[in-house]
Parts: structure tokens; C-alpha cells; sequence
């Protein structure tokens, strides 16, 4: 029974090369592919970066006592953030803060009461018949490449899908094809529906009305036109303030997207509003086979609205057949209508995704939620000050380490070499690590994270000292530094896991329990605690079997921090050889 298991200590002792060679693959790997991606930094937190930080506080509204849950608020996360990315801010952050709040991150470079402004309303969501529509910005959408989504069609909820069609129609009807209506196919169709042009192309490649507009397009007025024949929705800052002065009763301007491409709108006043719809949700039809649809539940006044407008609109043109819903001025979808709809239910459906249908029906629903928020604080942090921050942060962390070092040189001697080289590639995994991880998960490092690596230093130290201290009690039993090493793993390991376990279980229990900037503390630590162990098994110990291979370690050199005279080892135990019986031959005659 002796022997496989010397065997196997044998061949585990003999290829430690294997596991310093995983670990120096996995480095190098890891370091290819953060240069690969082009971050080559750790992505740094509004606190270090600079930036403002708003934190706004959901409310009910009266009547309303349970609007407040999880699945308003994530959807209020959603809207918050396409709002504050609307703005041109790269690596914003919008996360939930408990059960009722909101923390809105906005780094550096951006406006920070425009952001407020963005960010601390409730969203507005409007039904507006459409009046004329352009492409701007761009070429049109051809008509043989539909898209799902802002485009689609109304129909009764219950009422047969209209089939999914990727060719255009070449009649002159005023109700579309069953195919979803794109943008330039629109304006095409209301040039042919009315012989009076209410657009031209211009030399820009935009459309440009006339300013003499139709019957169908309201009589816009004269600035009305002037405006939509400037508008260009491609320019962030014209789109932003689109329709932004517009009331509810007014005629207004607006921008929609189509895929790549943008178009600008004419609209009328608002004939349905968002709260009138008590529900939507994101439906697959496998009847009929059109996939992915939208139905919509209205309440008893808002059915009768939507009935009256939708009977209005069935009897037009394109695209003064359409409706925009309207999203903070923002046109998320313009279906045509083909029929009154009545009984206060409808579907929207259009060669939707999952995801477009899910995210339209969200932001339908979030425009029914008697939400609003109020500015609880608002933190601005300066470039200047987050500078500050980091290199005091990285200047205790530079002295902590250094008093680290100090010590096991001055203890440990030569073993400080095996430590001061696991800290180092302790260190680089780390680094590499929180470069990947901003892009990918959008892990930011902030103050409490770089404090959390700090702390992570002296856990690390703790499992070398604990190793070490294990082989030098084996060396004052009186054995040489190989069986030492061998004899020593087994109790550290079982030492190190142990309390690697309960750091991190301590880092997992803070990062669930807690939110915001104190997550970044437990992630770290977290973090760190698992490289520990990546380290101590396929780094820490077989480099010790491999130093324990040398003359200046394994012969116990007085610098080495290994001398068994120095460690004041017992002597090596030495067998007597005893006789098996008695000895043959003369007798003392005194003894006898």
C-alpha cells in the first residue's frame, strides 16, 4: 500500500513545472487579450474619474400604493438609461439602490443639469397621429428590407396577424400591404394618395415640405414647416430638442429611428395618452405565424379615444394612416392603422424580435406607471479631486505593500523572494482582470474597490506566512527541506482554504447585502481572495518544490530563512543496530 503512494508523491513532486507553466500561460493570455481589446486600463469609478452622481427617489402616486416594485423600477432603470446614453455620455451607470431608489452615475464631460434634467422626470408617453414624415439624416430604408421595429401595424387584439412580407406593394391603396411600413415607402405613398406634393426631395438627400401643406397634413403652420425642413435628426443636439416645448394639445416635431436610419415627423396634437393603457406585454403568435407582436390593454376612456382616432386614421393615407407613440418626444414606433379598433384591447405587430418587442411593450407599460422621482441628492465629483483620490488610495496601498515586504525580508529572509514573486503575479492577475472586467460587466474601480485590494495584500501575505511557518516546523522535527515541503501542504492547504473560505464568504455576504459603492469594496475582496488561492496552489507551492531542489535552499543556508541551527531543529533521529540473539563466542571469566 506504501508504495503507489510514494509513487504518486514522487511524480507530484517532480512536475511542478506544469502548474508555474499553466499559471504563466494563463498571464500571458490574459495580457493578450486586454491589449487585444484595447483596455488596457481598469476602468475608474465616477468617484475617481469625476463626474456627478443623482440619486432619485421613486414616489406614489395618490391611489396608487403598490406602483412602487421590482419590475417599475427596472423598467424606470431602463428608460433612465436610454435617456442619459441619449446624451452622447459613454460608461453612464443607472442601478437600482434598495426598493425605492435610483443612483445615475454620469462620468466626466457631460452637463450635469441637462443630465438632471434628462434623468429626474417622469417619461411621458404620447399617441399622436402622424401628419408627414421624412427620412433625415440618411438615405431611406428600402422598401424590400422591413424592419420590426419602429415600424408595424395595429390591429384589433384577437384579430388574425397580418403576414410578414418582405416585398413592396406597387397599388395605390391607402391601407398599407401587410408588410411593415418603412419609412420611404410611407412618404412615397402619401405623395400618391394626394395630388398635392407635402414633400420634395432636397439637395441634401432629406426631405424637404412644401410650405404649402395639405388638408390631410393639420394646415401645419408656416414655422411649423420651417422647422421640420431644418430638422435633422442625425445631429444628437437638433434631436434632443425635438418637440421638447411641444404641450399636449400642440402640433409639434419629433424624430424616430428605423434600424440605422432616422426620420423626422410631423405631428398632431395628443389623442391618447400613456396612462390610458392599463397594460402591454411582448406576445409570440404561433397561430398565424408572425411572430413576435405587441398587444395592448386600454382602460374604459382610454378604449373609447384610441377607437375614435384609429377610426380616423383607417380612412387615410400613409402615413397619415399611422400613429407615432411617443416616448419623452422620441417616436419608439409609427404602426399604420387598417381598421377602426374598438373594445379597448390592440396588438401591434411588424417582423418584431423578441428583444424589440419586449422593449416596446416595457416602455408602453412604463408610460401607464403613476411613478415619479424626486432628487434626493446630487454629488459632483471634479476630475481634479477623483485624482487626488486615486493616487492617495494607490499611495497607501504602495506603503502597506512596502511595510509587507519589510517584514518577510527581514523574517523570512530568502523565502521573501517566493513571496515578493507571488505578489507580483498575485498582482498582475488582479490588474488584468479589472481591465477585462470594465468593458465586459462594466466593473468600475472606485475608492472602496482600491481599498478592497489593500486589504487583499495582507490576506495574500497571511497564506505564504502560514505555508512557510508549516515547513519550518518540519524542519525543527529534524527533517530535511524536500520531505518538509511535501509534509508541510497538506495542513496549510486545509489552513488556507479555511480562511480563504470565510473571506470570501464574508466579500459574497456585503456584496448581496449592499449596494452601491460598498459592492465594489466586496467585489474586490472577492476577487482577490480567489486569485489567492489560484496563486498559492499552481504558483506558491511549486515554486517552493522546485527551490527546495537547490543547494542555497535546500542545504539550509543561513540566508535562505531556512537554517535548521537557526530554526533550532532536533537533531535527525538515527537507528541503532541491536543484535537479533546472543553473541557467539569466548566468556569473560570475570562476567562468569
Amino acid at each position: 500500500m506504501a508504495a503507489p503512494k510514494k509513487g504518486r508523491t514522487a511524480s507530484a513532486q517532480s512536475k511542478p513545472g506544469r502548474s508555474l507553466a499553466l499559471i504563466l500561460i494563463a498571464i500571458v493570455a490574459l495580457t493578450g487579450g486586454m491589449f487585444a481589446a484595447g483596455h488596457t486600463t481598469p476602468r475608474l469609478g465616477i468617484d475617481l474619474a469625476g463626474g456627478t452622481s443623482i440619486t432619485l427617489t421613486a414616489v406614489n402616486e395618490p391611489g396608487q400604493p403598490n406602483a412602487i416594485n421590482k419590475t417599475n423600477m427596472d423598467t424606470a432603470v431602463e428608460i433612465m438609461n436610454s435617456r442619459v446614453n441619449g446624451l452622447g455620455v459613454s460608461e453612464a451607470e443607472v442601478q437600482t439602490q434598495g426598493a425605492d431608489n435610483i443612483i445615475v452615475n454620469i462620468p466626466k464631460g457631460t452637463n450635469s443639469k441637462q443630465a438632471r434634467d434628462q434623468v429626474g422626470t417622469t417619461a411621458k408617453l404620447y399617441f399622436r397621429p402622424v401628419l408627414q414624415s421624412a427620412p433625415s439624416g440618411g438615405a431611406a430604408v428600402p422598401s424590400t428590407s422591413p424592419t420590426g421595429s419602429p415600424s408595424g401595424s395595429a390591429s384589433p387584439s384577437g384579430s388574425p396577424s397580418p403576414s410578414a412580407s418582405t416585398s413592396a406593394s406597387s397599388g395605390d391603396e391607402a391601407t398599407p400591404s401587410a408588410s411593415a411600413t418603412t419609412q420611404g415607402r410611407a412618404v412615397t405613398e402619401a405623395l400618391k394618395a394626394d395630388p398635392t406634393p407635402s414633400a420634395s426631395a432636397s439637395p441634401s438627400g432629406s426631405a424637404t415640405p412644401s410650405a404649402t401643406p395639405s388638408a390631410d397634413t393639420g394646415s401645419a403652420d408656416s414655422d411649423l414647416q420651417a422647422q421640420f425642413a431644418a430638422l435633422n435628426c442625425a445631429d444628437p443636439k437638433q434631436r434632443a430638442q425635438a418637440g421638447k416645448a411641444a404641450k399636449p394639445e400642440d402640433t409639434t416635431v419629433a424624430c424616430g429611428q428605423d434600424g440605422d436610419v432616422w426620420t423626422k415627423f410631423v405631428l398632431g396634437p395628443v389623442a391618447v395618452d400613456g396612462t390610458d393603457v392599463d397594460k402591454a406585454q411582448a406576445v409570440l403568435d404561433t397561430q398565424s405565424g408572425a411572430g413576435w407582436k405587441v398587444t395592448m390593454d386600454f382602460s374604459g376612456s382610454g378604449g373609447k379615444k384610441f377607437a375614435k382616432i384609429t377610426g380616423d386614421l383607417a380612412t387615410k393615407a400613409s402615413p397619415q394612416n399611422e400613429f407615432a407613440i411617443v416616448l419623452d418626444d422620441k417616436v419608439i414606433s409609427h404602426p399604420y392603422v387598417r381598421t377602426a379598433i374598438s373594445g379597448g384591447n390592440a396588438e401591434i405587430s411588424g417582423n418584431f424580435t423578441q428583444t424589440e418587442a419586449q422593449s416596446l411593450s416595457n416602455m408602453l407599460s412604463y408610460g401607464a406607471l403613476p411613478l415619479t422621482f424626486k432628487e434626493s441628492s446630487v454629488t459632483t465629483v471634479t476630475a481634479a479631486l477623483g485624482s487626488e483620490q486615486l493616487h492617495a488610495g494607490l499611495l497607501a496601498g504602495a506603503i502597506g505593500l512596502a511595510l509587507v515586504v519589510l517584514y518577510l525580508v527581514v523574517y523570512y529572509r530568502g523565502l521573501s523572494l517566493v513571496a515578493c514573486a507571488s505578489l507580483l503575479v498575485s498582482a498582475a492577475l488582479t490588474y488584468v482582470i479589472m481591465s477585462l472586467l470594465g468593458p465586459a460587466i462594466g466593473f468600475a474601480l472606485n475608492l472602496p474597490a482600491v481599498c478592497g485590494a489593500i486589504v487583499a495584500i495582507g490576506i495574500t501575505a497571511d497564506s505564504f506566512i502560514v505555508y512557510f511557518e508549516r515547513i519550518r516546523d518540519e524542519i525543527r522535527e529534524g527533517r530535511s527541506l524536500r520531505p518538509a515541503v511535501e509534509r508541510a501542504w497538506p495542513r496549510a492547504r486545509r489552513t488556507i482554504l479555511v480562511s480563504d473560505f470565510v473571506s470570501f464568504l464574508a466579500a459574497a455576504v456585503l456584496f448581496i447585502v449592499t449596494v452601491g459603492k460598498v459592492q465594489g469594496f466586496a467585489f474586490t475582496l472577492g476577487l482577490t481572495t480567489l486569485l489567492d488561492v489560484v496563486v498559492v496552489f499552481f504558483f506558491t507551492k511549486p515554486l517552493m518544490t522546485i527551490l527546495a531542489r537547490t543547494k542555497f535552499f535546500g542545504g539550509g543556508h543561513k540566508w535562505s530563512g531556512l537554517d535548521p541551527k537557526g530554526l533550532g531543529a532536533k537533531p535527525p533521529l538515527r537507528r541503532t543496530r541491536r543484535p537479533a540473539g546472543p553473541v557467539a563466542g569466548p566468556v569473560d571469566p570475570k562476567e562468569a
